[in-house]
C-alpha cells in the first residue's frame, strides 16, 4: 500500500474533449436544444419578461406560490434571488451543459443517431413539423411556450412513437441538468464528495508497460484472466497463492482512492460501460453496468447477499447438483470472510430504516443487507462514483492486491480482441489472446489522446478465464469464432421500476449507505421463486433525477429542489423471462434485447404498490411512481404522517390509479444495475455454454467465470453469488493444472 496525504476533495479526473458532434448538423443541434430547454425552460415572473421567445412566463400569483411552496417545504430553502436565478436559468446557454449533452451521444449506436437525426430533420421542416407538433412552423423557431406545450402533449399522445420520443429528449435535459448544474447542487446541498474526506491508502498495481511499436508486443503467462471485476478479480487471488503465473487484463483503467468518490460527470466517463448507461434497443431498460479497474464491484453498494436456498436448488435439479452441496457454502463464506462481511456494524440512513419500520409496521419480512466493509462501519452514499475512504472490499481493495502479493500481473486499457487456439491436434484448444493496449498520456490521465500510445498485445498462456461481465463475455466468444447458439442468450436484469417519496425531515439522501435493508415480503409471487424485493437505491441526483416523472418544467424544476427531502426505492424482480445480448454490427459494442415480459412486470408492479404503502405508512408528504401518466400521492394536511392505516381512501384511489396505468414498457422507465446468464452453466451443450467446472464446451483451456454463467437470475444483488462462482471455478482450473502435471 502507498500512503496518502490528507485531501479536502479528491483528486479531479479531468474529462477528455467531446470526440466529435458530426453526426448531427448544426441545424439538427439547433433543434435538439430547442426541445431540451423545452424540457428545463427558463421560467420568469409576468412582467419580467425580456425574451418573449425564449422565456417562460408565469403568473405572479404561480410564481410567488412556486416559492412559498419550495419556503415553507424545505430545512434550508433558497432566498428569493437565488430562486429566481435558478428557474431562470436557460440550460443550453451552459457550456457545461451543452458538452454533457455531446457526451451523451458519443457512445449511442449509429443507427439510433441517425433515427433520432431524421426525426429532428421533420420537426425542422414545415410539413414535418405540422404533422408531430400541430404547428406550420419548425419546431426550433416556435416560441418556447409552444415547445412546452408540444412536449407535454408528446408524453400522453395515442401516436406510440411520440411518447418514446418525449422520454429520450427529456431524460436527455434531466440526466445532463442533474449531473452538471452547479447552482442546483449549491441550493439543495449537495457536493461530489463526503464533507470529511479521508482517502484510503493508494495501491500501486504495477501496470505492465509497452513501449510504442508496430511489432506486437509478447507476453507469456500460465493463466491470463479477461475483466477484473467480481469474477476476475476472485480468479486471479485463487490461482496467483496456488502458484501459478496470473496476468489480468481489463479494458478499463484503475483509479486510485485518492481520486474517489469522482463527480457525477467523470463517473459515469470513466467508472461505467457506455460512459454511464446502456439503453436496451427499445429503449425499455436503462443498464448501468461498471466498466474500470475492479469492474462493478467498484461502483456497486457493497449489499452482499448470499443466494438463497430455493436458487440453489432450483439450480441443482437443473443438473448442477454442486449447489446445493457444502461445499458450494464453502466458497460463499470464503469471499464473505476475505471481504469483512456483516451486518452488525450497519448503521441505517433514512432511506434503509423506511424499509425496515415500514414493514414492521406493515407485518412485512426485512432485515439488514450485510456490507463487505470490513466488518468496519460505512457510513458512505457516493459510493456508486468510487469509494474514497477504500472501505468497501471490493476487487480492487481486496482480491487484486492479495493477487498482486501472490505474484499476478496486471494490465489496464487492454481491449482484447479475440481468444486464440490451437486446433492441430483436432481440438480447439485456448492458447491465449490477442488485443489491443491504450497507454496513459504523460500526465497519467486519459485526456491527451495524441500522446496515448496504441500497441496490439498477444498474451500467450496455458489458460483462458474469460471474466468480462455478461455483457462483453459472449461478445468476446463470439468473436473468437464459437459457435455455440446459446452464447449471448439467457440475459437475465432483474429489471426494477422506482418509487421515491419526499418526507418532512431534512434528509440529505446522499449521506449513508445506499443499500443496508431489503424487504422480502414479496420475493416469491408465483410459488416458484419468482417475484421482487424491496431495497433503496442510490440517491446521488442524477442517478433518480434523470428518470425522475415529467409533468411540466415548473413541476419538474421545483420537484428537483425538493430532492433533499426525497429517498428513492426499487422494486427488483427475480425475472423468469430473459432477453439476449449481441455486438453492433458497426462497432461491436453490446446491443441488448429485453422487454420486461408481462409475467415479469406484473412482479414489479406489486412491489411499486408495496414500496407505495411503505412510504405512506412512514410518513411520506408525497409520492412519486415513475409510471407514465400518474400523478404523486399528495398527503392531506388533516392526515396524520406515519400512520399504518394504508386503507385511507385517498391513498387507496391513487393505488388503484397506479395498477390502471401499469408498468408497460417502453414508455416506463425499468433500470437494472444486475446482467446474468448469456454464457449459463448446464450439464449439456445443448442448454448452455459452460460446463459444470465452468469450462466452454467444445474447447479446452477456455473458462468463463463472471455472473454470465449464471444458470437463471439470482435473485438477489449478485457479488456474493459471482464470486462464489468464481471460487469453484478457478479451484477447478488449479485441479485441471495438477491433472495435467
Amino acid at each position: 500500500m502507498v500512503a496518502t496525504r490528507p485531501h479536502a476533495a479528491p483528486t479531479a479526473v479531468p474529462l477528455p474533449p467531446v470526440r466529435s458532434d458530426t453526426y448531427f448538423t448544426e441545424t439538427q443541434w439547433h433543434i435538439l436544444f430547442a426541445l431540451l430547454d423545452a424540457v428545463l425552460p427558463p421560467i420568469v415572473e409576468a412582467g419580467t419578461v425580456t425574451d418573449k421567445r425564449n422565456q417562460l412566463r408565469i403568473s405572479q400569483e404561480e410564481y410567488r406560490g412556486a416559492y412559498e411552496l419550495i419556503r415553507t417545504s424545505q430545512a434550508e430553502p433558497p432566498d428569493l434571488d437565488k430562486f429566481k436565478e435558478y428557474l431562470g436559468t436557460r440550460q443550453s446557454d451552459s457550456p457545461r451543459f451543452v458538452q454533457n449533452v455531446k457526451r451523451t451521444f458519443e457512445t449511442v449506436p449509429i443507427a439510433n443517431r441517425k433515427r433520432l437525426a431524421s426525426v429532428l430533420d421533420l420537426l425542422g421542416s414545415r410539413l414535418g413539423s405540422f404533422c408531430l407538433t400541430g404547428y406550420c412552423t419548425p419546431v426550433q423557431e416556435l416560441p418556447l411556450h409552444l415547445r412546452h406545450s408540444v412536449l407535454r402533449s408528446w408524453t400522453t399522445s395515442w401516436l406510440k412513437t411520440l411518447p418514446q420520443l418525449a422520454r429520450t429528449i427529456v431524460s436527455i435535459a434531466q440526466k445532463s441538468f442533474s449531473q452538471g448544474d452547479p447552482l442546483y447542487h449549491q441550493l439543495i446541498g449537495f457536493s461530489d464528495h463526503p464533507a470529511d474526506y479521508k482517502p484510503g491508502p493508494d495501491y500501486d498495481f504495477k501496470f505492465l508497460q509497452f513501449a510504442a511499436s508496430e511489432q506486437p508486443a509478447v507476453v507469456e503467462t500460465d493463466v491470463v484472466i479477461v475483466g477484473s471485476g467480481c469474477g476476475g478479480a476472485v480468479c486471479a487471488k485463487v490461482l496467483a497463492e496456488a502458484g501459478h503465473r496470473v496476468l489480468v487484463v481489463d479494458k478499463g483503467y484503475s483509479f486510485q482512492p485518492s481520486q474517489l468518490p469522482m463527480n457525477q460527470e467523470s463517473g459515469s466517463k470513466y467508472l461505467f460501460e457506455n460512459e454511464g448507461v446502456i439503453n436496451s434497443d427499445d429503449g425499455c431498460v436503462n443498464i448501468l453496468a461498471g466498466s474500470c479497474w475492479g469492474g462493478g464491484g467498484t461502483v456497486n453498494w457493497s449489499v452482499s447477499l448470499e443466494p438463497q436456498d430455493f436458487v440453489r436448488k432450483e439450480w441443482a435439479d437443473q443438473g448442477l447438483p454442486f449447489f446445493a452441496t457444502e461445499e458450494y457454502q464453502g466458497c460463499i463464506d470464503r469471499v464473505c470472510e476475505v471481504m469483512g462481511v456483516s451486518d452488525t456494524h450497519i448503521r441505517h440512513n433514512h432511506g434503509g430504516q423506511v424499509i425496515l419500520d415500514g414493514s414492521r409496521k406493515l407485518g412485512w419480512k426485512a432485515k439488514a443487507c450485510p456490507q463487505n466493509t470490513g466488518t468496519d462501519d460505512h457510513y458512505c452514499g457516493r459510493c456508486h462514483l468510487g469509494c474514497g475512504s477504500a472501505g468497501k472490499k471490493g476487487p480492487a481493495v481486496s482480491w487484486l492486491p492479495a493477487a498482486s502479493k501472490a505474484g499476478a500481473q496486471f494490465i489496464e486499457g487492454f481491449e482484447v480482441s479475440e481468444i486464440g487456439f490451437d486446433e492441430t491436434a483436432g481440438d480447439k484448444k485456448a492458447v491465449g489472446l490477442t488485443g489491443t493496449w491504450t497507454s496513459r498520456d504523460s500526465q497519467g490521465g486519459l485526456v491527451l489522446e495524441d500522446q496515448r500510445v496504441k500497441r496490439t498485445i498477444q498474451v500467450q498462456a496455458k489458460k483462458v478465464i474469460v471474466s468480462a461481465g455478461t455483457l462483453h463475455s459472449p461478445l468476446l466468444l463470439l468473436r473468437s469464432g464459437l459457435k455455440n447458439a446459446h452464447i449471448g442468450q439467457n440475459l437475465h436484469l432483474h429489471p426494477c421500476n422506482y418509487v421515491l417519496g419526499r418526507f418532512e425531515e431534512d434528509i440529505q439522501p446522499w449521506e449513508g449507505s445506499s443499500i443496508t435493508s431489503v424487504c422480502s415480503e414479496f420475493e416469491n409471487l408465483d410459488g416458484n421463486g419468482h417475484g421482487v424485493k424491496l431495497e433503496t437505491i442510490n440517491m446521488l441526483p442524477y442517478v433518480t433525477l434523470a428518470n425522475f416523472p415529467w409533468y411540466s418544467g415548473l413541476e419538474y424544476k421545483l420537484n428537483a429542489l425538493k430532492f433533499r427531502n426525497m429517498n428513492g426505492y426499487i422494486s427488483m424482480a427475480r425475472d423468469r423471462d430473459t432477453g439476449r445480448v449481441w455486438p453492433d454490427p458497426v462497432s461491436g459494442a453490446p446491443r441488448v434485447g429485453y422487454v420486461a415480459s408481462d409475467f415479469d412486470r406484473a412482479h414489479v408492479m406489486a412491489g411499486v404498490i408495496a414500496l407505495a404503502k411503505l412510504c405512506y405508512v412512514q410518513g411520506a408528504q408525497e409520492i412519486f411512481a415513475f409510471l407514465p401518466g400518474t400523478r404523486p400521492f399528495v398527503r392531506s394536511k388533516s392526515d396524520k404522517a406515519g400512520t399504518a392505516d394504508v386503507e385511507d381512501s385517498e391513498f387507496v384511489a391513487w393505488l388503484t390509479s397506479l395498477e390502471t396505468a401499469g408498468n408497460k414498457p417502453p414508455v416506463t422507465p425499468f433500470g437494472s444495475a444486475h446482467q446474468m446468464g448469456t454464457c449459463r452453466m448446464s450439464r449439456s451443450e445443448e442448454t448452455g455454454v459452460v460446463d459444470p467446472r465452468g469450462r466452454v464446451w467444445e474447447t479446452e483451456g477456455l473458462y468463463v467465470a463472471d455472473s454470465s454463467v449464471f444458470p437463471s437470475a439470482s435473485g438477489v444483488n449478485p457479488m456474493i453469488t459471482t464470486m462464489a462462482f468464481a471460487d469453484y471455478i478457478a479451484r477447478n482450473v488449479a485441479k485441471d493444472f495438477l491433472e495435467e502435471d
